[in-house]
């Protein structure tokens, strides 16, 4: 069977694919710089998605580089970021921006959403002892956040409304964005997004480019200093026409109007969607609601390496039940007929 395990174990589209060998001749003035037409061009894409002309975009390798150069840049050594417990830059990221020397403020939310409640409980008790603790400065959520949750206007106006009362900057980690903003239950757009975050990214390396995240940057105090950061934080490539060439590929539009970008997506939440499903069909219960390209499962600890060895399928969670919450991921690269042999997989352990 095929795996399950990420959304980024293939190579690219055959989009973005064809335009990479298309170009590979090119000459084109290194480390993105102006002058280098697919990146200008593919900048200016994004300036259309987002809906505003006045931001900046910037080019990264991949997640842990734009999440680490977003959210240091935010901040100054004294002061920190607020997220939730499970947040990729407070669990996965190796301690990337503890390294760095900022400091990371975690509230106790545990669905994924970092409420305005706990926002202000950690808020406060930061504030509590004027600078004999980590003044808070910026706020970091995930769409999709890292159980598969999609952010709504009214929780996203909600977060950035007490950021904003606060006068703490928004940073939000794009890594699946298209997934999200594809999803049946989201309501929020790209255009809401950029006119009320401080800075946020387009993740690529999940969503059918070979790599690379496209950083947008709105926040005008922010814009002369992330180049110089993209540039020590090691995420400067000097073949920077590969980035420019795969975004500028995603966000041309096709012959039905729609990017790629958004269509390869909406495939693989199309594939999740068929996934759950079935395997609620079966008798399976998700861990938390989800409507994106990630689905979450509680079962048994048999069921839990029966699935990683046939599918790959990771353990996110132990509960306190001594159940397992596993992860099942699809990509623009999964098939219907992948989901179904996933699913006769599945229907088999039921019956066993």
């Amino acid at each position: 069977m095929r795996m399950f395990r990420n959304d980024y174990s293939e190579g690219a589209a055959p989009e973005v694919l064809q335009a990479l060998v298309k170009t590979n001749d090119e000459q084109w003035p290194g480390y993105t710089e102006e002058g280098d037409e697919h990146c200008d061009h593919a900048r200016e894409l994004i300036r259309q998605a987002v809906g505003r002309d006045d931001v900046d975009v910037e080019f990264c390798i991949g997640g842990t580089s734009a999440n680490l150069i977003g959210v240091t840049g935010m901040l100054r050594d004294w002061e920190g970021v607020i997220c939730t417990q499970d947040a990729h830059i407070n669990v996965h990221e190796t301690g990337a921006i503890a390294a760095c020397g900022r400091t990371i403020l975690p509230t106790r939310d545990a669905d994924g959403f970092l409420s305005p409640d706990e926002a202000e409980r950690v808020y406060a008790e930061h504030m509590s002892t004027g600078r004999h603790m980590t003044r808070p400065k910026a706020v970091y959520i995930t769409n999709a956040t890292e159980f598969g949750g999609v952010w709504t206007r009214t929780k996203f106006d909600a977060i950035c409304d007490w950021a904003k009362g606060h006068d703490l900057r928004v940073f939000v980690d794009g890594a699946r964005m298209a997934s999200a903003l594809t999803s049946p239950q989201s309501d929020l757009s790209l255009k809401h997004i950029a006119r009320r975050a401080s800075a946020f990214y387009l993740g690529g390396t999940k969503n059918g480019l070979l790599f690379g995240e496209a950083m947008v940057i709105a926040d005008p105090e922010l814009r002369d200093s992330f180049p110089y950061l993209v540039k020590e934080r090691g995420g400067l490539m000097a073949k920077g026409r590969l980035l420019g060439v795969q975004f500028e590929a995603a966000f041309t539009p096709g012959p039905d109007g729609e990017a790629p970008y958004w269509r390869l997506a909406r495939h693989a939440n199309e594939c999740a969607l068929r996934l759950r499903d079935g395997m609620l069909g079966l008798g399976y219960r998700t861990y938390l609601p989800s409507s994106t390209n990630q689905q979450f499962f509680v079962v048994s600890p048999k069921d839990e390496a029966a699935f990683a060895q046939a599918v790959g399928s990771e353990t996110f969670a132990v509960l306190p039940s001594g159940e397992r919450v596993i992860r099942f991921v699809c990509s623009w690269a999964t098939r219907q007929d992948d989901v179904d042999q996933l699913l006769e997989f599945a229907a088999s352990r039921r019956q066993g």
